[in-house]
């Protein structure tokens, strides 16, 4: 951030065509524009990146040639450069998510089905343990297990990993630099669970389902860490009936809205959160702007949600009405290739 009224913006990509890496850029909330689009670091398949809690840090999905994992990036204060600090990869494909807390980051390997934990040392990533799931579902892509999702809960006391391929949201405590099983939530055989955000003061938790493309409520035990199920709601209309994988989900900062990603319908869903109870109702869904939105973000003021079309390239900015949840297009986009997830500092 370089004042209260521009931000910088950091974007995550796949490099199999003509993506160079990690892209950096700038928002302007007062002009409504995207502004200075660059290549900040050139990297092999940056598909998911996160940023420390003090903003010092960016750490990001990383691949050479046949081996995969994480590497660490020092951000600098004044320009927002990014100078690596260091890599651990170890052979086979590269995670899909990894969320970072304290001293320790944590990854999710779609194609492996396993979960990586690597201790910090001033930021520096030490070699991970891996902690491989079993099982699989009724769906054909479901084979196998599929971690999708590995993050710490709002108090750090857990991780949670949803599991596509077993239909599973797995609670585990770090104990050291390994991974202890505390309890299992079983969802519906071929939902898919993909990724999951938890309200702000509230014990519940919003579980989005890429198969079946809808968003399970669940009440959330701290203490135990446990989860149970207590609402199901679409994210796609009932009359689409071409395939759609859901993909991101994120809740405004005062709990207020939810929203989630849809690739095949190309869409963004709106829902608001009931104040008691946290259940959700659909609010409206609104095109995306481009085709296959992986991932999208609300920036640091939270008047605008930005979504990253993948196929199409493309990064969309949306005004966000806070009082209704609704979005509406502006007239500012970037070119970003291969793109999947934008984070802010």
């Amino acid at each position: 951030m370089t004042d209260g009224k521009t931000f910088i913006g950091f974007a995550g990509t796949y490099t199999r065509k003509t993506s160079e890496g990690i892209y950096r850029f700038t928002l302007n909330t007062d002009t409504k524009q995207f502004e200075q689009v660059e290549v900040a670091e050139k990297v092999d398949n940056p598909t998911y990146l996160t940023i420390s809690e003090d903003k010092k840090y960016l750490y990001s999905v990383a691949q050479e040639e046949s081996m995969g994992g994480v590497k660490s990036f020092q951000i600098n204060p004044e320009k927002s450069e990014l100078s690596l600090i260091n890599g651990q990869l170890v052979e086979g494909a590269p995670p899909c998510h990894l969320d970072v807390r304290g001293e320790v980051l944590v990854t999710g390997n779609y194609h492996k089905g396993d979960i990586g934990v690597h201790l910090l040392n001033n930021a520096q990533l030490e070699q991970g343990k891996f902690l491989k799931h079993e099982g699989n579902g009724p769906h054909k892509r479901q084979e196998k297990p599929h971690v999708h999702y590995t993050g710490f809960t709002p108090d750090g006391s857990y991780v949670v990993v949803a599991d596509l391929g077993t239909d599973e949201l797995v609670t585990y405590r770090i104990e050291g630099d390994s991974l202890s099983h505390v309890s299992t939530l079983n969802v519906a055989p071929g939902s898919g669970p993909r990724h999951i955000v938890f309200h702000s003061d509230k014990p519940v938790a919003y579980l989005l389902t890429e198969l079946s493309s809808e968003v399970i409520v669940l009440d959330y035990n701290k203490k135990t860490g446990q989860f149970k199920q207590k609402q199901t709601i679409k994210a796609i209309p009932e009359s689409f009936k071409d395939t759609n994988d859901a993909s991101a989900i994120h809740i405004s900062s005062d709990g207020k809205f939810i929203y989630t990603g849809n690739r095949g319908h190309n869409s963004i869903a709106v829902f608001s959160v009931d104040d008691s109870s946290g259940t959700l109702t659909l609010v409206e869904i609104t095109p995306s702007g481009g085709e296959w939105p992986r991932d999208f973000v609300l920036d640091p003021t939270e008047q605008f949600l930005i979504a990253s079309n993948q196929h199409s390239g493309n990064i969309v900015l949306f005004q966000r009405n806070t009082a209704t949840g609704k979005l509406s297009l502006t007239n500012s986009e970037i070119e970003v290739p291969e793109v999947v997830c934008v984070k802010f500092l």
